[in-house]
């Protein structure tokens, strides 16, 4: 009898136990394993030194645990990682694909096109839950919204019922017969020969691996959680360290989950108070973690851009010599330069540690948030897109329940409340290694005999304080009050009513008005069942921006990539100082070697010749409009516009909503204009009015569906539109 024959597609979920779509194939007949590796799809966001360091690591070890189960990790480097899975299928005959479920923006969209393309060739394709503890679908408050706030999302969860699901791994693996062109772990050019001496000093203080996460969750359960409380507020200490093998898959968060409740299980039996606060606040640690994946779904956009619409208007200091000071830990301010310069020896920095160094970038030094992120990114063992997202919008007053903007901490109070003794900032800075306790924190503050006792000389072996923290105080109040006056002068121009008016959503976050992402409703196909990855298709009016492709009109517009790489006055660009390549490209394929201290600024994210900075736009996606916009004017109930209707995969939607334009045509939009209609069921679609041809087109968040067979008439009349 023929056994199915089935891909298991590894991708961040490098390990054995609890991996459901290992799990799934292994019950159900031959098992195929590969890992693709594709750069190009990477963009952006191709991996870091020493994150990629970490992969390939982890993907040595996982070969090794498939291997002694009697199926072989098959690895792939290619430039279309659909293309490499046809090939897959084609070589062994497979009749089903299997994946865990991925959160981020760029896998949503890259993995239901990949889907779609499968199930139309007749492939069987199901996906699971491998990285959550809930689906981001599963999580909506009684009115149906996306919860906008961490407290409120993880009371939800909490109270939630969850099932111990665990996939125990599996005894022996029935290896699919098939040759494919494959390559060794050392070929897929994770890392380079350049690389490898810096890379050899990680091995010392970690061990990738599925096996060794579990491992060092033991560890942490049983001999450092009940200290938790105490370790997270010491900079110099360590906490779980469990970030990294999280990121990668290597160990399964409801596992840990599970092992953290049952210590709290104990203690609270036990009545030790500090083992159920420490467990309390560990356990929040996982739920930010969830709520990082449920952002970046409910709103995909926030790589790219702020959730609340506050920052539109924020005069961003792109300054390039501030950020190569922060970057190399020279800022002047010991517990800042002690973080970064751990940040750049050893790709991990305490969480405490990351709050106050990003900070300071953006409050004392105005940097665009998203250029720390993507160093962050760049640098981190344990990089998260998702994590990393949260991390900045929050410190940048981006979320609604974040720090406020114009709270700004004092670097030298900050250490000596989490460094007291300057323990830290010695080991990371030695040139401070005799300061006493006392000015460790300031020592631009002591006199010429302390300094010349320790052996500092500010200005020559230390850096001198690269902005007086008072003066940074009143720089950044004269940003916020120049943003609002932007924007109280942007609505001011546009009373008409004819124009965009910018609405700042933080005025009433209580009553934040955000729907649940509308999820594809797709008909009967091999890809069904209760594990499949949902896809949003189009979000709210306020914050989610509609993802379709530009008018050619807009393309020619912007600058492209080549133009600003050649265009030394481009923030970010410049070919005069390497040090600003990013160093996520000192390994990547047909990409020169950079500098020890290498970084890119993020593309279209800078201003030229001293322009305010302001939120910035990649390139595939539009400036967002981030608010409701209110048109009232008078017309005929008998004029007609035509619009292009939407076939909803096996159904045209009928609208019901009204859209209007202004007789005058000079005052209609230059290039597109989105509207907002809903169906009779109440989902929100998103029509974009093209003027150059004056034509409607309807187009989802995720992906442009455009149908040419039916259309509608839509009666002209106001709306609010955003």
């Amino acid at each position: 009898m023929d056994r199915s024959k089935t891909i298991v597609w590894f991708r961040r979920d490098l390990r054995i136990e609890d991996n459901p779509a290992l799990a799934a194939a292994a019950r159900d007949g031959c098992v195929f394993p590969v890992f693709i590796w594709c750069p190009k799809e990477e963009g952006q966001f191709y991996p870091g030194r020493v994150s990629r360091w970490w992969l390939k690591q982890s993907l040595a070890h996982l070969g090794q645990s498939l291997k002694s189960l009697g199926a072989e990790l098959v690895l792939i480097k290619t430039h279309s990682t659909v293309a490499a899975l046809l090939d897959c299928i084609e070589t062994i005959g497979a009749t089903r694909v299997v994946f865990n479920h991925l959160y981020d923006p760029v896998s949503l969209v890259r993995d239901h096109s990949i889907k779609e393309k499968l199930v139309e060739l007749g492939i069987s394709v199901q996906s699971y839950n491998g990285d959550l503890l809930y689906e981001p679908w599963e999580i909506y408050d009684e009115r149906g919204y996306a919860f906008t706030t961490f407290e409120a999302y993880w009371d939800k969860c909490l109270h939630m019922q969850m099932e111990p699901v665990s996939h125990l791994p599996p005894w022996r693996l029935v290896p699919a017969a098939g040759t494919v062109m494959k390559c060794l772990v050392e070929e897929l050019g994770l890392e380079d020969e350049a690389e490898k001496s810096s890379n050899s000093l990680l091995g010392r203080g970690w061990s990738p691996g599925w096996s060794n996460a579990d491992k060092a969750l033991t560890e942490f359960a049983e001999q450092h959680l009940i200290d938790y409380v105490e370790s997270r507020l010491k900079v110099g200490t360590s906490t779980s360290l469990l970030s990294p093998y999280l990121h990668f898959g290597e160990l399964s968060v409801r596992k840990v989950f599970q092992c953290v409740q049952l210590k709290q299980l104990l203690w609270a039996k036990e009545e030790n108070l500090t083992g159920k606060e420490s467990v309390t606040l560990f356990l929040r640690s996982i739920g930010l973690r969830e709520y990082s994946r449920y952002l970046c779904f409910n709103f995909p956009f926030t790589h790219e851009r702020s959730l609340l619409s506050n920052l539109k208007y924020f005069p961003w200091n792109d300054n390039q010599v501030h950020f190569k000071a922060w970057r190399q830990g020279r800022t002047g301010y010991p517990l800042v330069d002690a973080g970064m310069r751990e940040l750049w020896a050893t790709g991990w920095i305490h969480n405490k540690i990351r709050v106050i160094v990003s900070s300071f970038a953006v409050k004392v030094l105005l940097l665009p948030w998203r250029w720390g992120m993507k160093y962050f990114w760049d640098t981190l063992l344990d990089a998260d897109l998702e994590s990393d997202i949260l991390g900045w919008q929050y410190i940048s007053g981006s979320l609604p329940d974040a720090h406020e903007l114009e709270r700004l901490d004092n670097p030298e109070i900050q250490g000596s409340k989490f460094d007291p003794e300057g323990e830290y900032v010695r080991h990371w800075l030695p040139e401070l290694a005799r300061m006493p306790a006392e000015w460790i924190h300031h020592p631009w503050d002591a006199s010429i005999a302390v300094l010349k006792a320790a052996g500092v000389e500010l200005g020559i072996n230390y850096p001198k304080p690269i902005i007086d923290i008072d003066l940074a105080r009143e720089r950044l109040m004269e940003a916020i009050f120049k943003m609002w006056e932007m924007e109280a002068a942007a609505r001011a121009s546009n009373t008409n009513g004819t124009n965009e008016v910018v609405v700042d959503n933080t005025d009433d976050t209580e009553n934040l008005a955000i729907p649940k992402v509308v999820l594809k409703d797709k008909g009967t196909c091999p890809t069904n069942s209760s594990n499949d990855q949902r896809v949003p298709t189009n979000q709210n009016s306020k914050n989610i921006p509609a993802y379709r492709k530009r008018s050619k009109y807009m393309e020619e517009e912007r600058p492209q990539p080549d133009k600003l790489h050649n265009d030394d006055k481009v923030a970010g660009t410049s070919r005069k100082d390497e040090d600003l390549c990013s160093t996520a490209e000192s390994s990547s394929a047909k990409k020169q070697a950079t500098s020890r201290c290498s970084f890119s600024v993020p593309q279209y994210c800078s201003s030229s010749e001293g322009k305010p900075l302001q939120e910035c736009e990649s390139s595939d996606l539009r400036q967002p409009l981030q608010a409701q916009i209110e048109m009232e004017q008078s017309s005929s109930k008998d004029d007609k516009i035509i619009a292009t209707g939407l076939r909803h995969v096996t159904k045209v939607l009928d609208y019901v909503g009204r859209v209007f334009l202004p007789d005058d045509r000079s005052l209609w939009p230059r290039d597109v204009l989105d509207l907002l209609l809903q169906d009779k069921k109440g989902r929100t679609v998103i029509i974009s009015f093209d003027t150059s041809n004056e034509l409607f087109r309807v187009s989802t968040a995720w992906e442009d569906i455009l149908a040419s067979t039916k259309m509608r008439t839509v009666s002209r009349k106001t709306l609010k539109y955003g």
